[in-house]
């Protein structure tokens, strides 16, 4: 036989493009480090043998062409020699494409993949006998009979397109490794072609089976050249391993029945690729198995490591309250004796108001340290939010008792820090089990105690108490009752009268609000008024109480009466924007002249803020109302901070007021006097102030007030708070033919914009002063104007 020139010229030029591209992928392996370095070394050592099978292959073709048919028993060994050479090339190869970087991270994982391409290859291979064998025979009287060399090849083939397409199609950059994986299944099917010419096909088949090998070893050493990290496989063992063993399946059953409705044969190499399927699939599935179990193990201790966290405060590492709760189940299920402290940090807003949340945070971890280390093996310690704790003991109370005296004095410790010492106490609330044990009742008795130690002055240690349930339900009854009061009129006003002095008449009355619920009763403002101010309802309360006075007071002006009235403000209403503007509109609304209305401010106001209240007293002054300080002498004001308020009255408190024994004069003749009035006294008219004695009950406290110089006086001994028509009736009596009343007098302003009144000549009676016409009033709705004593 003559082979042409061109097939020797494929012959040459497929081993030269063999040896470039093996050189190239020599190159390269040297060229890479790290966990690169083993893939492109099998790499390099496959190319190398699939270049000495493909030239030995190429030798053998070319030198038997004068005697190929008489040369047939030698071109079969060669054949067997390249296949061979050719099933080793492809599975180094193979090995090389699977330790490539981000196929598979480990060795199962790379066992995983060899198990799919085994069994994507024997289902190639099944397929391919079906159709090439007895009596299907796809290529007719072409078809190659069976050979050893055929056999080993055609194995080769199927492992290196099974184990390619496996890796191409399981990976995320499946471009990457496309090429790749096609130069490998090239280079195993030209050696099958090799194989398969030199055996019996002949130098044409053997030659192109060449040509298909060097094109491949072509691809494989371009793509390792370009591709720096060729891919990353992506093993699903739940959502992907399925259908690797479905479709290969699918393919193997409809070739069999094809076969067998041929009336075809299985022969030992068709049962011998049907049992490394279904070995393959058994083999694939068990490490399944294996990779689920694993990875069910790892959720369970996730799981659990989770519901830990879950059941943890990061800061602290304390138990949170999902923590607590689970420990609190836990005991009553066991019936187990337990004690729950509830424990607060007093002052730790301002902590992170002043110091920042870093050292708010830091402070809170020290809590945290010191409570693990002051508790008893088997307590839980607990952070239920922010600076609130809990501490569950199993035992009795009188040892709860003992540890919560040790945790006061522990956490009363000040805290270091960089900046400074941070000095903190602690409120604790102790409850145990009423009876059968119940969580969410045992909490709310913990709760409760603490909120009873915060109210009765913090930093101590109280115990639950039934009676507190009683006054959280009365608490919380009254302060939802209170808000539709209004809307339901069962608000009422009482009015005390301010009486001139010494004559006891009537010249003004300070309006107080009462509450008559139709089933609390009479509920007194010493219990809802603070409500009101926690809850936000001191607003409308006191817009409700200012409309109410004007009303009535504008009312006794229009009948001729000459009088003031004077309503309480709090802190909260005083320094509202617009609680200007809300006075001014209830003065229109009801026509009252601005100095017959007196603002009460307390000395608890005073201690807020200074400058602020001093803005909002300078404007309420603007309207023309009067400002008096109610309760002054209880410990908030000083004489400082008197000399800066824009007021005009003063109210002396019946602390004051009420002394045990008056003082007499030394060396002198008169009545006995109460020194700490006359004090006030001399204050106030050296300030320009109006002076009120309150809490007079006794005659002998009013001797001593008026012996001091005090004009006006309130209290029991002049009346209790009356409904508006008794006070109506006294100041009747009071301006009958033969009575006159003597009113407070209308500040004079002076250019220091305070108010200023001239005391009365010394021996002279207050009651007996001259009258004058105040011309700074303007006209009521009456028919006399107000006059000044």
């Amino acid at each position: 036989m003559h082979i042409p020139p061109g097939m020797v010229a494929v012959a040459a030029l497929s081993g030269l493009v063999a040896a470039a591209a093996t050189v190239l992928l020599t190159v390269i392996a040297g060229r890479r480090v790290g966990p690169r370095r083993p893939a492109h070394v099998l790499l390099a050592v496959a190319a190398g043998v699939a270049l000495l099978s493909l030239l030995a292959g190429v030798v053998a073709a070319l030198g038997a062409n004068h005697h190929w048919a008489a040369e047939q028993g030698q071109r079969t060994g060669w054949a067997t020699a390249v296949a061979i050479g050719t099933a080793v090339s492809g599975l180094a190869f193979a090995a090389g494409l699977l330790w490539l970087p981000g196929v598979a991270a480990t060795a199962a994982g790379r066992a995983r993949l060899a198990l799919d391409g085994l069994v994507v290859a024997a289902a190639l291979w099944f397929v391919g006998w079906v159709l090439f064998s007895e009596p299907t025979r796809l290529l007719g009287m072409a078809t190659p009979m069976a050979c050893p060399a055929i056999l080993v090849a055609t194995v080769s083939a199927a492992l290196g397109a099974g184990l390619a397409a496996t890796v191409v199609f399981r990976a995320a950059l499946r471009r990457r490794l496309t090429a790749l994986g096609l130069g490998i299944s090239a280079v195993t099917c030209g050696g099958m072609g090799l194989s398969t010419g030199l055996c019996q096909a002949g130098p044409t088949i053997a030659l192109t089976g060449a040509a298909v090998l060097a094109a491949g070893l072509l691809a494989v050493a371009l793509a390792a050249h370009w591709a720096d990290r060729p891919g990353q496989a992506e093993v699903d063992l739940i959502g992907q391993d399925g259908e690797y063993g479905i479709a290969p399946m699918i393919a193997m059953t409809a070739s069999a029945m094809h076969h067998l409705a041929q009336d075809g044969r299985f022969t030992a190499p068709g049962v011998v690729a049907a049992s490394v399927e279904g070995f393959a699939l058994v083999a694939r599935q068990y490490l399944t198995l294996r990779d689920v179990r694993e990875y069910a193990g790892r959720l369970v201790e996730r799981e659990a490591h989770f519901r830990e966290l879950a059941h943890t405060d990061p800061l602290t590492t304390l138990a949170n309250r999902r923590g607590l709760l689970r420990a609190l189940h836990a005991a009553a299920a066991a019936g187990t004796p337990c004690v729950l402290l509830g424990l607060d940090l007093d002052g730790f807003k301002n902590v992170n108001d002043m110091r920042g949340h870093d050292v708010g945070d830091a402070v809170l971890a020290e809590v945290g340290r010191r409570l693990r280390s002051n508790l008893r093996p088997g307590d839980v310690a607990a952070r239920l939010g922010g600076d609130e704790f809990a501490v569950l003991m199993q035992g009795q109370p009188a040892e709860a008792d003992r540890v919560a005296e040790r945790l006061l004095g522990v956490l009363n410790r000040p805290y270091d820090e960089p900046e400074g010492p941070v000095f903190l106490s602690v409120s604790i609330g102790v409850a145990g089990w009423a009876g059968e044990p119940d969580v969410e009742l045992l909490l709310r008795h913990a709760d409760l105690a603490l909120r009873y130690a915060k109210q009765r002055g913090k930093n101590r240690i109280e115990r639950y108490d039934a009676a507190y349930d009683k006054l959280l339900r009365r608490r919380t009854t009254v302060e939802h009752e209170l808000r539709g009061a209004i809307e339901r009129d069962e608000l009422r006003l009482a009015f005390q009268p301010v009486a001139s002095l010494p004559s006891v008449r009537p010249v003004g009355a300070e309006a107080l609000l009462r509450w008559h619920h139709p089933e609390l009763g009479n509920v007194g403002p010493d219990e809802f008024i603070p409500l009101a101010e926690e809850c936000g309802m001191i607003a409308p309360l006191g817009a409700w109480v200012l409309h109410q006075a004007c009303y009535q007071l504008s009312r006794w002006l229009a009948d001729g009466h000459d009088v003031w009235v004077s309503v309480n403000v709090s802190p909260h209403e005083l320094h509202a924007p617009a609680y200007v503007v809300q006075v001014a509109e209830a003065l229109r609304a009801h026509h009252v002249p601005p100095q017959r209305l007196v603002l009460e401010v307390t000395e608890h106001a005073v201690a807020t803020d200074l400058d602020e209240l001093i803005r909002r007293l300078t404007a309420l002054r603007l309207t023309g109302v009067r400002i008096a300080l109610d309760d002054f002498g209880a410990g908030y004001s000083s004489l400082g901070q008197l000399r800066r308020l824009p007021i005009d009255i003063l109210k002396i408190d019946h602390s004051l007021v009420a002394e045990h024994e008056p003082v007499r004069p030394v060396d002198q003749d008169g009545p006995a006097f109460a020194p700490m009035v006359d004090i006030v006294m001399r204050l106030g008219h050296q300030l320009g102030l109006e002076v009120i004695a309150e809490g007079v009950t006794a005659p002998t406290e009013l001797a001593a007030v008026v012996a001091a110089g005090c004009r006006f006086g309130q209290g029991a001994l002049f009346g209790w708070g009356v409904p508006a028509e008794h006070l109506e009736a006294m100041l009747e009596a009071a301006t009958s033919p033969g009575a006159r009343s003597a009113p407070l007098p209308a500040p004079r302003r002076v250019p220091g914009g305070y108010a200023q009144v001239t005391p009365p000549a010394d021996g002279a009676s207050p009651g007996d002063a001259p009258t004058s016409v105040d011309q700074h009033v303007g006209a009521v709705d009456s028919s006399r104007e107000m006059r000044q004593a």
